[in-house]
């Protein structure tokens, strides 16, 4: 089994530098989260950059905003517009509400107190609220999207359980003592093993002859040996 610091040396070297969302702050990470639904990167780009041209990534002009403006924007982002339109609101009333329009602010909490401010926010759970911190630099351990929780389970990290977020404690609690410190590297590690879970590492019919880290991968190993004993 390869290391944590093995692992991410191999995946940049396929991927290259990983690609980090254009945001900046709390505030523009959590519109992000909640730009589209089930839709590629780019498309979440796409919304979120109409927002930004249309509008203003502010939570003033987010509130004020008339559903003759966002409606059409919120289309763009997949299932349930209006959905989204009343969740793009929410989160700028309670920027407004709470933070007086500066959801900056949270960064000079105490670490468990932004993540708990964060998860008032829709669709914030706490995977996604570590990672909006993380994205403003401030770290404490390695959060993790499906994605990437689906290649370190695949590589050895913790075990597979029936519910998603026991899954996830598991893998967290293995990778604990090997995370690299520092939030620039937990960043990169948390972009990487994104990519891969996406691009090669895919939940059906993963590519694992082209895998970059099969050498050490238990879910490859296996499959293999099951291809060479005939097995469907």
């Amino acid at each position: 089994m390869l290391e944590l610091n093995q692992t991410i040396t191999l995946l940049k070297a396929h991927y290259g530098a990983p690609r980090v969302p254009p945001v900046k702050g709390p505030f523009e990470l959590v519109l992000w989260e909640n730009a589209c639904y089930l839709l590629p990167d780019e498309r979440r780009l796409e919304v979120f950059e109409s927002l930004r041209k249309t509008i203003g990534l502010n939570a003033a002009a987010i509130d004020s905003a008339s559903d003759e403006v966002l409606l059409p924007i919120a289309k763009r982002g997949g299932m349930r517009p209006e959905t989204r339109v009343l969740r793009w609101r929410e989160i700028g009333r309670i920027t407004l509400q709470q933070y007086a329009g500066d959801l900056n602010s949270i960064l000079k909490l105490p670490y468990a107190e932004a993540k708990k401010t964060l998860k008032q926010f829709p669709t914030i759970g706490d995977p996604g609220a570590e990672k909006i911190l993380l994205f403003c630099g401030v770290a404490s351990g390695l959060p993790l999207e499906s994605n990437g929780l689906r290649v370190l389970v695949r590589l050895g990290w913790g075990r597979l359980q029936r519910d998603y977020g026991a899954t996830y404690r598991s893998v967290q609690a293995a990778l604990k003592p090997e995370l690299p410190s520092g939030a620039a590297r937990l960043k990169q590690a948390h972009l990487l093993l994104r990519v891969h879970g996406k691009e090669l590492c895919k939940d059906k019919a993963p590519l694992c002859h082209q895998c970059p880290v099969s050498g050490g991968c238990d879910y490859a190993r296996n499959a293999a040996a099951s291809l060479s004993h005939g097995d469907p």
